[in-house]
């Protein structure tokens, strides 16, 4: 599994941006995979902000819920994570996760590192007040 991330930049709050994540790897599907999306701002411990099941089934972050929307195109093995609203702190550096194996927990619970074994390298988004 290789996860490329794009389309960070730089944005007014208020504004909206759409991330996306590439699956490079050739031997496994988005199909195949949970995925999620998490972010570390500066000084700060990573954090989930979306998850995305093998099914569809989503689950969010309280702090962004309502403004983001995690989904993923299957046929293009591409997961995104569109932002709407932005605020300045949710300036950070995103990343993109997944993994082939199963999530022993439901909802917000799912939204932990440690469940995922496969990891791109980020992309900045950074909101201006």
């Amino acid at each position: 599994v290789q996860l490329v991330e794009s389309g960070g930049g730089s944005v007014q709050a208020g504004g909206s941006l759409r991330l996306a994540c590439v699956n490079s790897g050739n031997k496994y599907s988005t199909n195949a995979m949970i995925m999620g999306w998490f972010r570390q701002a500066p000084g700060k411990k990573r954090e989930g902000v979306a998850v995305i099941a093998r099914d569809g089934d989503t689950a969010y972050a309280d702090s962004v819920k309502g403004r983001f929307t995690i989904s993923k195109d299957n046929a293009k093995n591409t997961l995104y994570l569109q932002m709407n609203s932005l605020k300045p702190e949710d300036t950070a550096m995103y990343y993109c996760a997944a993994t082939l194996l199963p999530i022993r927990a439901g909802g917000c619970a799912r939204l932990r590192e440690l469940y995922f074994g496969s990891w791109g390298q980020g992309t900045q988004v950074t909101v201006s007040s």
